[in-house]
């Protein structure tokens, strides 16, 4: 029986199909700063790929960065706008800081112009919602970078849910966190940040479970958040510690669509290596899968199957997969968002799931300035 149950998640084959050179997309880069550095590559590695324009507020800092990564041709501007209104762009990558996703998101849709906003989607359930709109209007392509999602042991996961192992999922839970690791620099700053470590990694967890079960809607949410060590100069020079306004720690009992409790907890800071594995609770079995400090990669080691087979409770290991290929994750987003782009879609990371991560991201800072459970409200877009 166990090997039956393993061989429903045997990893197809990756067909890896010759890209297309004759004609090479043009790409613009908004926001220079740290996770873009992950974009040039990327973008470097893809031969169909011609990097023509780049923005940053700070001057002189997209030049230094075009410079380091060996760029050349390549014209700059202060603003997405100005960027966006004098070139014709195939796509851009939006890589600022969070509170700077939604206005150049929805400005290069309304452009005709296809985006790979990096995660969070934005800050707000509002934001987000605009933006969905824009991209509705637009007829273009707009995928959210949650690079997890290539990785095939992420991928097994939904597996196994869709298999039937499991039966009816009925709990979750779910997180993650660090016992330090606060990235300070715009990370920690609502003016820029907009939120802590909900948005960087806990998004992550979220769409990490979320996707697995297929993305049910979120009808309430109690939440909890709190920023002891982000705020403290036990934890962090003088000058973060006065700076710091968003969370270091969230926590959330979220109703979902279906009867399912999803337990939710992430973390940048706390005394404990782990809140814990991500648990998928099913009326045939449940799901362990070991924890990482992060979900921005792969599980955090095999992850197991709890069932009962002709009366006697069994375990089922599900052994860690090798990604197919030579191509690592993030150019796995990359390239997926760039062949999306030339066929007109569908979106890789769809914001129609997306839109489900802000909505509880945003709902459990609602929450918690609440200090009640509220209800989940999202339009028809």
């Amino acid at each position: 029986m166990p090997d039956e149950v393993l061989n429903q998640f045997t990893p197809t084959v990756d067909k890896t199909e010759k890209i297309d050179t004759t004609k090479k997309m043009k790409v613009g880069i908004i926001g220079t700063g740290w996770i873009a550095e992950s974009h040039i590559q990327s973008f470097k590695n893809m031969p169909d790929v011609d990097v023509v324009a780049a923005a940053d507020l700070i001057p002189g800092k997209a030049e230094a960065f075009m410079k380091r990564f060996g760029v050349e041709g390549v014209r700059f501007y202060p603003s997405h706008k100005e960027l966006i209104d004098n070139e014709e762009l195939d796509a851009v990558s939006i890589c600022t800081y969070n509170r700077q996703h939604a206005g150049p998101t929805i400005y290069a849709l309304e452009h005709g112009i296809n985006v790979l906003l990096e995660k969070p989607m934005c800050v707000t359930l509002d934001e987000a919602i605009e933006i969905c709109r824009a991209e509705k209007a637009s007829g273009k392509v707009l995928s959210i970078g949650f690079q997890p999602r290539f990785d095939a042991n992420m991928q097994q996961i939904g597996k196994i849910v869709r298999s039937g192992a499991l039966g009816e999922i009925y709990y979750i839970q779910t997180g993650g966190g660090r016992r330090r690791g606060i990235p300070n620099s715009t990370f920690i700053e609502d003016k820029t940040a907009g939120v802590g470590a909900l948005g960087d990694i806990g998004c992550y967890s979220l769409d990490m479970v979320l996707n697995a079960i297929g993305y049910p809607k979120p009808l309430t949410i109690s939440g909890y958040t709190s920023d002891f060590f982000g705020t403290s100069t036990d934890y962090q020079s003088e000058y973060d510690a006065k700076r710091f306004s968003v969370d270091d720690f969230a926590a959330a009992f979220i109703r979902l669509e279906g009867g399912i409790i999803l337990d939710f907890r992430i973390s940048w800071a706390m005394h404990l290596d782990t809140p814990g594995d991500t648990i998928i609770l099913g009326k045939k079995g449940g799901l362990r899968i070991p924890s990482t400090d992060c979900w921005n990669g792969t599980v955090g080691g095999p992850m197991k199957i709890y069932h009962d087979v002709a009366g006697t409770q069994v375990e089922t290991v599900i052994p860690i997969l090798q990604n197919p290929g030579k191509m690592g994750l993030f150019d796995r987003k990359i390239r997926s968002f760039l062949d999306a782009c030339k066929t007109g879609g569908p979106s890789p990371v769809p914001t129609s799931q997306i839109l489900y991560n802000q909505a509880i991201i945003d709902g459990i800072g609602r929450s918690a300035k609440l200090g009640r459970e509220i209800e989940i409200v999202i339009p028809e877009i």
